[in-house]
């Protein structure tokens, strides 16, 4: 493996990390769904773990945190302008729009960071020493709750966007009622929620 390239995900994660924890304080500011706002919290805590746990990999490997990298830069910037999104969204005094504008943002955040750990899951498997056993007891720390972020907000996203069109939405959505945690269960979710509301087949 390209070493350097290795800690580039590094450097990109943990920004994806700490941009993730402003990214949630913001969108919790726009949730008008009680139920979203809670999650949301719940996701927030989360994260703010995550930041640790990517922290203390850094102190593991004898990594700078602080470190400057262009890619790292890069994907502050895009994190900075998902938080300006949400601004401008609720400066328009539009709640729900607010609202979805939110929820498109942290499936935007959490599919960078989604990936991120699914990477940092090939590298633990294809490394040796070290960084090892240091990236496979983070991703078993993390991956899990990563799935549930991303899907589960994929799922409000979607009926939130449905109920706004005046359709019939499933409101907490099937991915949280069946506590969804991979892509097939997601996928099986969707299917699930036709026939709650009894869509015609594709």
């Amino acid at each position: 493996m390209k070493e350097a390239q290795v800690h580039e995900l590094l450097y990109q994660a943990l920004e994806t990390e700490l941009g993730g924890v402003q990214v949630y304080t913001k969108a919790i500011e726009c949730a008008v769904n009680d139920d979203l706002r809670e999650e949301w919290n719940r996701y927030l805590d989360e994260t703010k773990t995550h930041v640790e746990i990517m922290t203390k990999v850094f102190a593991d490997l004898g990594l700078d945190a602080e470190k400057e990298t262009p890619g790292r830069k890069i994907v502050r910037f895009k994190g900075e302008s998902l938080i300006k999104s949400m601004d401008m969204a609720l400066a328009s005094g539009d709640k729900g729009a607010a609202q979805l504008v939110a929820a498109e943002a942290v499936v935007d955040a959490e599919t960078k960071d989604h990936a991120n750990w699914e990477l940092m899951g090939q590298v633990a498997d294809e490394a040796k020493g070290k960084m090892a056993s240091v990236l496979k007891e983070a991703h078993g720390q993390v991956e899990e709750q990563e799935d549930e972020h991303l899907y589960h907000t994929m799922g409000w996203c979607r009926e939130l966007w449905i109920e706004s069109l005046g359709m019939l939405a499933v409101l907490p959505p099937p991915e949280e009622q069946k506590e969804v945690k991979t892509a097939i269960g997601a996928s099986r979710a969707k299917q699930a929620r036709d026939e709650m509301v009894g869509s015609p087949k594709k």
